[in-house]
């Protein structure tokens, strides 16, 4: 979100998390779902990488979530709870604001019997999880932002360079002085002014090349544009998006799965995705963009849906070819 939004905050000291104070208690909700939910499968895509500092899931079954709202930074916990219900618990300035967008983050606005398999891999998927919802988070940049980093490198040199930005240049989250999160704790991403004041040696530091923080800034300049997207028809979303140089389809794709819970935005341009749905519906693991989107052409308004009951029906190709490489930004 642009740095305009977010308020001005006491500088607290790296490494501990932020105290809401006896005048900010935190603020619960209970909310009872629609229909049976995972929460691990739809707060999942949320995560980035094992490490993610805005992200855990903690052996209790809780999924603690940081992030900047429209309001400000704000931490939420979210656990089942008896009888179907979900139990939220939310810190800091955005608190309500997190509440509020409790239902939506966890599929509200998904709509599941919409969807009518046409594979019996897809449809054996489907019945065998039948929490699975397509959240939405009503938050553009924080998907954006990691989506960029993971342009055309492995997932761990992406993972580690949001690790290392977020912890270097955001803030703790607020929340309990005593909660679960050990040394390092949760952390609320940059703001958008934070973003662009980033110097070239920590992108670099980061192992993000030259193309990849370019795009960043330019999209950090019109945050305010970017974040607009997300109450957008999926078509006018990818429009808006794609208008920033360096995002092409993908990112966009990627970016929108999350923020909009758009179950019709298929991620093409992916290295593995359409060996794994051509594999997986017509045994072709040499499958490119144009089969793949022809195989999921009966899912019309669906594609991304049944993309990831294909991705959990476990039914994915054997890797042959080597993974790829780490680049070395230091020799480019």
């Amino acid at each position: 979100m642009a740095g305009r939004f977010a308020p001005r905050t006491t500088a607290v000291p790296r490494r501990q998390a932020v105290v809401t104070g006896p005048y900010a208690p935190p603020l619960e909700r209970t909310w009872t779902p629609p229909g049976p939910i995972d929460l691990r499968l739809v707060l999942g895509p949320l995560r980035r990488g094992p490490a993610d500092p805005t992200y855990r899931a903690l052996p209790d079954g809780s999924f603690w979530r940081a992030t900047r709202t429209p309001a400000g930074p704000g931490t939420l916990r979210v656990s089942a709870a008896p009888g179907g219900q979900v139990s939220a618990v939310a810190w800091g300035p955005g608190a309500q604001w997190l509440l509020d967008g409790l239902p939506g983050l966890l599929g509200a606005d998904d709509d599941p019997d919409a969807f009518r398999p046409r594979h019996r891999l897809v449809a054996v998927a489907r019945q065998r999880r039948p929490g699975l919802r397509l959240l939405r988070t009503g938050l553009v940049m924080e998907s954006l932002i990691p989506s960029v980093l993971e342009q055309k490198v492995t997932t761990d040199e992406a993972y580690r360079a949001w690790r290392l930005l977020v912890r270097t240049h955001g803030t703790p989250a607020p929340g309990p002085a005593d909660g679960p999160f050990g040394t390092y704790g949760l952390y609320v991403m940059p703001d958008a002014r934070t973003w662009s004041l980033i110097p070239s040696w920590e992108w670099h530091r980061a192992g993000v090349d030259a193309k990849r923080s370019a795009t960043i800034l330019r999209a950090v300049r019109v945050a305010r544009r970017m974040e607009e997207a997300a109450s957008m028809e999926l078509p006018e979303a990818m429009a808006r998006l794609e208008l920033i140089p360096g995002i092409g389809p993908w990112t966009a794709a990627e970016t929108l799965q999350r923020s909009n819970g758009a179950a019709d935005a298929v991620t093409v341009g992916d290295l593995h995705l359409p060996g794994i749905v051509g594999y997986a519906l017509a045994g072709n693991r040499s499958a490119d963009d144009e089969e793949m989107l022809s195989l999921l052409a009966p899912y019309e308004g669906q594609r991304h849906r049944a993309a990831r009951l294909i991705m959990l029906s476990g039914h994915i190709p054997p890797r042959r070819a080597p993974r790829m490489t780490p680049r070395d930004i230091a020799r480019l």
